[in-house]
């Protein structure tokens, strides 16, 4: 390890300790020990069959009350970010060598806008793992922390074989945003002009929504609508919001709906 590799894991180590702090304070609702409550009602053995193998290396006790806090952080990741980072924690308290354990801290960091501990654990997920299924978050937060260039960087230096094709599109829209940062909008464009436009995969939705809003930000409305209707026509539940971009290229504008006084 480097002088600069040390300096940069002894950053990360206190960025991930201080946060540990920051979590379990705002926490609330803690037990004797100190740690947030489990909600109830959580059954271990409704973890995912491949996270428990990934716990299996531990005693069956710890496996479980670790799966327990796995679940925990699955069911408020969408609804309270930073519950569910209190929760992974926990997780990693208890089983911090556990691949598994350091990517649910990840990506509840992630969620939860703590983009230095984020990197830090996905990074460790991917050297305990073996795989780098993250490396889009991970690039995703490096632009969220305003260094753009590593996460072009990141898809440069990808292998594509690495990793499944929708880890390498994941990344490759994030780079494009990352270029989009740094005012280079055409290179933005140029980048996600690739074969995978066209493909049927449920994850070209995203990669099809990139395109057509670098398009919209260079100026070219028209290719914009012809991508953005891709969308609307794939996306039935317009998850995306593609048909509001729509409506606003056509120059329709939204009116937010009065608030009831009630």
């Amino acid at each position: 390890m480097t002088v600069d590799d040390a300096d940069e894991a002894m950053t990360e180590a206190s960025s991930v300790g201080a946060d540990d702090e920051r979590s379990d304070d705002e926490a609330g609702d803690v037990d004797d020990r100190g740690e947030i409550r489990l909600p109830d009602g959580i059954d271990y053995y409704d973890l995912d069959r491949d996270i428990r193998a990934g716990l299996r290396s531990l005693p069956k006790g710890l496996a479980e009350n670790v799966g327990k806090r796995i679940l925990a952080v699955a069911g408020l990741i969408d609804v309270d970010a930073e519950q569910a980072l209190a929760h992974a924690l926990v997780a990693r308290r208890m089983a911090s060598r556990i691949a598994v354990v350091r990517e649910t801290v990840g990506v509840a960091a992630y969620q939860a806008g703590q983009w230095q501990m984020a990197i830090g654990e996905l990074r460790t997920a991917q050297r305990l793992s073996g795989t780098r299924d993250h490396v889009a978050m991970i690039a995703d937060s490096e632009r969220a922390l305003g260094r753009p260039e590593r996460a072009v960087d990141a898809y440069r230096e990808l292998d594509a074989d690495s990793v499944a094709p929708e880890v390498r599109i994941e990344l490759l829209i994030v780079a494009a945003g990352a270029r989009r940062d740094l005012d280079q909008n055409a290179a933005a464009v140029a980048m996600l002009q690739v074969p995978e436009l066209e493909s049927k995969e449920p994850w070209a939705k995203r990669l099809q929504f990139a395109y057509a809003d670098a398009l919209a930000a260079q100026g070219r409305a028209d290719e914009a609508k012809k991508w953005f209707t891709k969308v609307v026509q794939a996306d039935e539940n317009d998850e995306f919001g593609a048909a509001e971009r729509l409506l606003e290229l056509d120059g329709v504008a939204w009116i937010a709906e009065p608030e009831d006084p009630s």
